[in-house]
């Protein structure tokens, strides 16, 4: 499967998204379509911990004031479920992976990814 998740209003997930060739990839806008516990846990199984598609950017993280309180895994999948802000973004399934976040690494590979596909 090839599929973003992603936040049409997120200046960064734009930037980064131009730069793709996703002519064969599901696009979810995650506010208007958000994730699923089914899709969540799907990308969960690519990744070590629900932690590594938390965002601790966002706004409602600093007024909730989260990271000060010790969360467990169950806590951070239901924050994600709860609030697509949590969602690190942009999130690219591809294959047997998952990509996410904007670091330059990651972005590197989600242009090497979609270019090769």
């Amino acid at each position: 499967m090839k599929k973003i998740y992603y936040l049409k209003t997120c200046d960064t997930c734009k930037k980064i998204m131009k730069q793709l060739d996703l002519s064969d990839f599901t696009l979810q806008e995650i506010k208007s379509e958000p994730i699923t516990e089914q899709e969540l846990i799907e990308l969960r199984n690519y990744v070590s911990s629900y932690e590594e598609l938390f965002n601790k950017r966002s706004r409602k993280y600093r007024e909730l004031n989260l990271k000060e309180k010790p969360m467990n895994e169950k806590e951070i999948k239901q924050l994600i479920l709860d609030e697509y802000t949590f969602l690190k973004r942009p999130v690219m399934l591809f294959e047997d992976q998952v990509l996410t976040g904007n670091s330059k690494k990651v972005v590197s590979e989600m242009v090497r990814a979609t270019s090769d596909s």
